[in-house]
């Protein structure tokens, strides 16, 4: 977990070449934890059929890929973080898994909000290598160990999602959860991410919703959970025709409006190769081909296209984004559905964390790489262990009728 998410501090405090190692070395003890434990694993239920998919075509995209180097190195990655989230969430039930992630944020945190004040009122001085500008004295907007005021404001935004989980289950006490989840607040306060807002309504209304589906009687849960579909369709379309007052109204004009060039650039790149993409390499890689390009039209250095969707479809064309959107999609469709009929608030944790990465995808390519991957292969994973139709094989395996069975 604390290499995971502590990658971007691992890496600028050491290397690339050691944060690869790291992840190598935990990739490998856990394919042995695999293997060792192989007797209590399903192979058909190992891992998501489309994730399977997604990583398949990932490294089938190397034969055109323009660095057919970069894209396999971009794959390893890519793999690498998948193979730690399939042995978590295979060795850890659902409550291990959020009080392990708890436990790393908590101090993750701990440190930014350490780091911050060292750099912004003990020195006021930036702290350089870890891209710390030291604006913690003036509010912010703050860094912290992730690199970004928006990573920093994405992984407070999963950190009091977690937090709340852990207090609500009571699997931390209240001298404890309660100075997480203002840590957390606090945090994503002070990293004056315009994603972060976004990001809050978003988990407040789909907390609602789901409370509403949780209590509503079994006869009528279907009606209602249609009727909810219904008017996140119509939320949808009323915030996209009614996108500019509220752009405006977040204060995120000029933001949005270097959004908008870069992904119109991109589109047109995706346009030239819509169905394979240029190949992947997950963040962009300096010197390549269209990145290269992309940046020098706008004048600027993006490491990605600032939204996941866009990015995929960029490098691995419409095969990839529908494989990327499947694989999410039926996460939340799982998990959604585990969630309303468990009668435990922590299986309302993964549909949340789904929720959140889906619409931060919107704004940023986090999903794709490091942490986001992470927990995308994690709670997709964690979804399909209740509700998948391996579940069906198996049971007609062993003879045993399927349930929504424990896994925390």
């Amino acid at each position: 977990m604390t290499a995971t998410f502590g990658s971007f501090a691992i890496e600028r405090m050491t290397s690339a070449a050691t944060l690869a190692t790291i992840i190598i070395v935990l990739s490998v003890l856990g394919l042995a934890i695999l293997v060792v434990r192989r007797e209590e694993l399903s192979v058909l239920r190992l891992a998501p059929s489309s994730l399977i998919a997604f990583l398949a075509w990932a490294l089938i995209s190397t034969f055109w890929s323009t660095d057919r180097s970069d894209t396999l190195f971009g794959w390893v990655s890519l793999l690498g973080f998948a193979i730690l989230a399939i042995t978590i969430g295979h060795i850890r039930d659902t409550l291990q898994t959020v009080r392990a992630i708890g436990d790393t944020l908590r101090v993750l945190l701990a440190a930014s909000l350490a780091v911050e004040i060292l750099s912004g009122i003990l020195l006021d001085v930036p702290i350089l290598f870890l891209d710390i500008e030291g604006n913690l004295a003036i509010g912010g907007p703050i860094q912290g160990l992730f690199g970004t005021r928006n990573m920093l404001g994405f992984v407070a935004v999963i950190a009091l999602i977690t937090f709340v989980i852990e207090w609500r289950t009571q699997s931390v006490v209240a001298p404890i959860a309660i100075p997480s989840v203002a840590l957390a607040g606090f945090l994503a306060l002070l990293s004056a991410s315009p994603t972060v807002l976004v990001l809050a309504v978003a988990v407040g209304v789909v907390t609602g919703a789901l409370t509403i589906v949780r209590i509503t009687p079994q006869s009528r849960r279907s009606f209602v959970q249609w009727m909810l579909g219904a008017l996140v369709a119509l939320a949808l379309a009323v915030a996209f025709a009614l996108r500019h007052p509220i752009i405006a109204w977040m204060g995120g004009g000029s933001d949005f409006s270097m959004r908008a060039d870069l992904w119109n650039k991109v589109l047109d790149f995706i346009a030239v190769r819509p169905i394979q993409g240029w190949g992947w390499f997950g963040p962009w890689q300096r010197g390549e081909y269209p990145f290269t390009y992309i940046n020098f039209l706008l004048d600027n250095n993006h490491q990605t296209a600032l939204n996941a969707y866009f990015d995929v479809t960029l490098q691995l064309g419409v095969i990839g984004f529908l494989l990327f959107v499947l694989l999410g999609g039926i996460a939340v469709v799982r998990s959604w559905l585990v969630a309303s009929v468990r009668r435990s608030v922590v299986y309302a944790w993964t549909p949340l964390v789904l929720i959140t990465l889906a619409v931060d995808s919107m704004f940023e390519s986090f999903t794709l790489a490091g942490a986001g991957w992470f927990m995308l292969v994690l709670c997709a994973l964690r979804a399909g262990q209740s509700r998948s139709w391996r579940e069906n094989i198996d049971a007609a395996n062993t003879g045993v009728i399927p349930t929504l069975r424990g896994h925390g």
